[in-house]
């Protein structure tokens, strides 16, 4: 099985530098065009997205190109983080210290008041993979977010909860082959992006 994890297009609090975790912010939509036309060509059988409108947004191009439905799962939303929703990256140090320096030590079990924790986010999204692995499709294409992929990722590779080395850029595509032991085959492709002339945009490791 190959599932295309494909990372939401740039939105506005992403062009801010403002927290979204699970914010209803609107999409540009000319990075999902070229998503699309990028993953015109491959057998894709379903395509699943988490249902925040970033997500679903981007998943639509992709979806009309196939002629498939888009199929909501709410576990592959982004992580809650609570206190800190909508809140400027630079400005959480000082708004929420104690708060901010607890995140930051990377603890993996630590939890945001009101939100997740980084192991909450493993949990929930490697269930969600595994509900799409068990639908039995060749080839599928997942629309999500940055913190929950690298969640993913870091669950199924078995690297440790604490690390966090898997920062993506807003429309890469990452393909994880799964068949026995699951494999990271591409990390953030983003050739599609550049031919398009659309600007590259990552997460830099600011939050996760």
């Amino acid at each position: 099985m190959i599932i295309y994890c494909v990372r939401h297009g740039e939105s506005c609090y992403n062009a801010e530098g403002r927290l979204q975790g699970q914010s209803s912010t609107p999409l540009g939509l000319r990075q999902a065009d070229a998503l699309a036309d990028a993953l015109r060509d491959k057998p894709i059988k379903a395509i699943y997205a988490s249902p925040l409108p970033r997500a679903a947004q981007t998943a639509e191009p992709i979806a009309r190109a196939h002629g498939l439905p888009v199929v909501d799962d709410a576990r592959l939303m982004e992580i809650n983080v609570g206190i800190f929703q909508d809140a400027l990256h630079r400005e959480i140090a000082d708004r929420f210290p104690a708060e901010s320096a607890a995140w930051r030590a990377s603890d993996p079990d630590y939890r945001i008041p009101g939100g997740e924790s980084r192991r909450d986010l493993m949990i929930r999204g490697r269930a969600a993979f595994e509900a799409i692995r068990a639908a039995g499709h060749d080839q599928v294409v997942v629309v999500s977010h940055g913190g929950l992929f690298a969640a993913v990722f870091k669950a199924l590779l078995d690297v440790p909860a604490e690390r966090n080395p898997f920062p993506l850029y807003n429309a890469s595509i990452s393909q994880l082959v799964w068949g026995g032991e699951p494999k990271l085959l591409t990390l953030n492709e983003v050739d599609h992006l550049r031919a398009a002339g659309c600007e590259l945009i990552s997460t830099r490791g600011d939050f996760f």
